[in-house]
């Protein structure tokens, strides 16, 4: 499988991203974003997380710009697989390839540790590994972390099975860190080919960094 990483001045975790792609065995490319085209054999393409940028204007606001989001846009039309993490997730809300927008935490503070995730939606690749309910560990580390989308499109997102993942405690019980409406960590688009959450399931690859739960999370894309 190849994995394609894009990367943005100030990008900054498209390395470990890398690793754990590597670390499940697939091929792996870096795409600098001045790049007008994705690498032809892109089986997944990964927008990796960090502050494309520098987070001027909104976090993502300037990255959808760059001349390599034209290619991503048509990339994830023709029914292309698109992870975003992080501010990739904030890069792909800009770019409207998925629904809803993240704004400052509502704490106004950068939130950097391990926290709970609920499973709510394993039907898609990426979490086909999980079952719906389970609880996994995967660090965060945002200040514009705070999902919102108006009530209509909450109920879009409910009805079409697109959230994805709940903040929770250990227990599977909401526990928000950021503010986002109804606790929402991730969620997909309507076709479920594009894919956004603020934790860093890159970053929980082995037992040793504190979870080797984002494990589970990656190899969906890997045996789709």
């Amino acid at each position: 499988m190849k994995v394609s990483i894009l990367q943005f001045p100030g990008t900054n975790c498209e390395y470990d991203t890398q690793y754990a792609f590597k670390k499940l065995g697939a091929t792996t490319q870096i795409v600098w974003h001045r790049s007008e085209s994705i690498p032809s054999d892109t089986d997944l393409l990964v927008v990796a997380g960090g502050f494309s940028y520098g987070d001027y204007l909104r976090s993502g606001a300037i990255a959808k710009f760059s001349p390599v989001m034209k290619a991503v846009a048509s990339y994830a039309q023709k029914g292309g697989k698109v992870l975003g993490i992080c501010n990739g997730f904030q890069v792909l809300t800009e770019a409207r390839l998925l629904p809803g927008a993240l704004k400052r935490n509502e704490g106004l503070h950068f939130i950097s540790k391990h926290h709970h995730l609920r499973v709510e939606n394993n039907d898609n690749l990426f979490l086909k590994k999980l079952n719906n309910g389970d609880v996994v560990n995967i660090p965060i580390a945002h200040h514009d972390g705070n999902y919102y989308i108006n009530e209509e499109g909450l109920r879009e997102l409910e009805e079409n099975g697109q959230i994805l993942l709940r903040y929770t405690d250990e227990n599977g019980e909401i526990k928000n860190p950021n503010g986002s409406v109804e606790s929402i960590a991730g969620v997909c688009n309507k076709e479920k080919n594009v894919f956004g959450l603020m934790p860093h399931p890159e970053r929980a690859m082995e037992e040793v960094l504190g979870s080797a739960d984002g494990v589970a999370m990656l190899q969906g894309f890997l045996e789709s």
